[in-house]
């Protein structure tokens, strides 16, 4: 059983890292910061792309993959920090309407005229909607409170648990980068930090944290898609490694900034608050961890190397 991606797939996940790199950097994340968090020239360049359209079936105007590419770009949309809602317009929202047979939008939300955000009961709150205006821990995002009932649907939850996962292990790696870049340039008794035996020990348990919770993201995205009984137990275990590993890689690249770490100053910040805020987003830690623990002690999720690839 070959677990590697295609190459189409890495090629299209490369392209849009190297796109987000040319235009949505951390100068483009203050001048957000700094206006309404929202640019129409941001959203364009998205549709141009044809990321508004990634999960939407070609008869409708998009692509037609799957949950595992969107998975992989919802990582790369984590590395940029992306301010705009692709992720749950696009990724969340899109499966989600036609799992429902609600195809009426799938042109709209392709060609990039409609976002269309869903809200779930788990989160109480509502993402770049219309409604009362919300304090989030993260600037770049808009929230809301809306009067509308919140769907309760399961099926919602997992969606935007697994693409949270998915930005979160993103989130992660930009920020080790970040830590690692700065260690080459602090210095500390007449050398670079990142020198310090100690330093990189911390780095390299980041690391391999994020490294393991990466394919514990894609699984989780491969049983959603391949739509198997249980697929929202993944979809817990993805959130769960996926916010440790990003949480534990932001508090280490905060110690390695030193007592700048948490100041406005640096670009760090914006990642660290996004990775604060996805945490709780779409079921928090201690949500998750009761799904698997009562999925395994209670007998629903068969454990065992025999069962690893049932």
């Amino acid at each position: 059983m070959d677990f590697r991606f295609t190459d189409d797939q890495l090629t299209l996940a490369e392209t849009v890292r190297d796109y987000f790199a040319g235009t949505h950097g951390p100068d483009v994340l203050r001048h957000l910061d700094a206006g309404v968090n929202r640019d129409p020239a941001i959203w364009q360049g998205l549709v141009d792309m044809g990321l508004t359209g990634l999960l939407v079936p070609e008869e409708h105007g998009g692509l037609g993959v799957g949950l595992v590419e969107a998975a992989l770009i919802a990582a790369e949309c984590g590395r940029a920090c992306l301010a705009e809602p692709l992720v749950e317009t696009s990724f969340i929202a899109v499966p989600w309407l036609i799992a429902q047979g609600r195809m009426g939008d799938l042109q709209a939300i392709a060609d990039g005229s409609q976002r269309h955000v869903p809200a779930h009961s788990i989160n109480g709150w509502v993402s770049d909607g219309d409604g009362t205006p919300l304090a989030s821990v993260d600037p770049l995002r808009n929230l809301s409170c809306d009067e509308k009932p919140l769907s309760d649907d399961p099926h919602l939850l997992n969606l935007g648990a697994l693409m949270s996962a998915a930005q979160l292990v993103g989130l992660a790696d930009a920020m080790l980068q970040q830590a690692v870049d700065y260690a080459k340039v602090r210095t500390q008794f007449g050398q670079p930090v990142g020198a310090f035996q100690g330093l990189k020990h911390q780095l390299a348990s980041c690391s391999v944290a994020i490294e393991f919770a990466k394919p514990v993201v894609w699984r989780a995205a491969q049983a959603m898609q391949d739509g198997i009984d249980s697929a929202p137990v993944h979809v817990s275990h993805a959130k769960l490694a996926a916010t440790d590993a990003a949480i534990q890689t932001a508090e280490t690249a905060i110690q390695v900034h030193g007592a700048m770490g948490y100041t406005y100053e640096v670009d760090l910040h914006f990642w660290m608050k996004r990775s604060w805020a996805l945490a709780g987003s779409w079921g928090d830690r201690a949500f998750h961890y009761h799904r698997i623990d009562a999925a395994v002690l209670g007998g629903t999720l068969a454990i065992g190397p025999e069962h690893t690839f049932a």
